[in-house]
This record gives structure tokens, sequence and C-alpha cells, in this order.
């Protein structure tokens, strides 16, 4: 689960299942039973339903961390990490960023940076429909050392620059869930 509205939708299809929810948060449902047998059926159907499968696996868990710590991160801006994109992942993770690097490239077949600048992209067009900031605002928002570095990256993973897609005037934002 990577955004509220995914969270809320579990939420209230658990309860509506007759799950006793204590706690969903992204990637995590907290939850109490006297059939347990009963109640992880329950569960693992509601997140079939919804698109969302139980995480089993060192690895997989790890990936998921990975991807909700940078999902967090763009959602207060400026961004707020201090040092390189690594060391960040590193202590969000608990886990040496060489390891985590290697899982994450071998599991989503991408790199944790390109899978940042991606989440960011998605970050640069949100921001252009609401029409608040302008471009130069939104790299120093997102961290870009120039607005040309953006530019040339949002081309790059986009097909089109700043200017037409603003132009477009239509959200052809993907879902950060959906996004590798």
């Amino acid at each position: 689960m990577v955004c509220n509205r995914c969270i809320k939708v579990i939420k209230n299809e658990l309860l509506e299942a007759g799950v006793e929810v204590t706690k969903v948060e992204l990637g995590r449902v907290v939850y109490k039973s006297k059939n347990i047998a009963r109640d992880s059926k329950k569960l693992e159907k509601v997140l079939d339903e919804n698109g969302f499968e139980i995480l089993e696996g060192s690895d997989k868990i790890l990936v998921e961390k990975v991807k909700q710590s940078l999902i967090r991160l763009l959602e207060n801006l400026p961004l707020q990490k201090t040092g390189t994109l690594s060391s960040y992942l590193s202590k969000e993770t608990e886990t040496d960023y060489s390891r985590l690097s290697r899982i994450f490239s071998y599991t989503e077949n991408i790199t944790v940076e390109k899978y940042f600048i991606k989440l960011k992209i998605e970050k640069v067009k949100e921001l252009i429909q609401f029409k608040t900031y302008n471009f130069t605002e939104i790299s120093e928002l997102l961290d870009y050392t120039n607005v040309n570095y953006l530019s040339r990256q949002f081309k790059a993973e986009t097909g089109m620059n700043l200017s037409e897609y603003k132009e477009l005037n239509k959200n052809f934002r993907n879902s950060l869930d959906q996004i590798l």
C-alpha cells in the first residue's frame, strides 16, 4: 500500500469482512483475531481483490521498505534528506546500501536511483498540475541542481519537455504503486 487512499480502502474492506483491524499503515496491517486462520484468509482475499499481496521473504520486505521510504521522502517538500540517497536509505532501512541496492535491482529489474527518478518525475507532474510553482521552484523543491537538469530528466522519462506537459493540461500521472 503506497497511499492514504489505499490504506483507507483496505481498512474499510477488512472491517466490512469482519476483521478487527487495529492499525493499517503503509505496507502493514495489524489486527486482533480469535480465529487467525479464518481472518488471515479474509485478509488475503481483501488484499488480492484490491491488487495487493502479502509479502513473504526478507528480500521482498526490504524492497517494499525502500519504496515506502522514497515515497515518504517525497511527501514533504522541499526534500528533507541530508547526505546521499544511499546513506538516507541505509539509515531508513537499517541495511547496508550495497545489499539493499543489489536486492532491489535484482527483484525490481531497475536500480534504486532510477526508481527514485521515476518517483520524482511523477511528483513533478503533480506539482505542474497544481499550478502553484514555476519550473525553477519545482526543481528546487525536488533538490535538482538546476531547472535544466530537471528538464532533461523529465524529457528522458516522459518523451516531452516540461512546457509541453504543462500545455497538455491533462493528468498523465502514474500511480506510485505502478511505477516500474
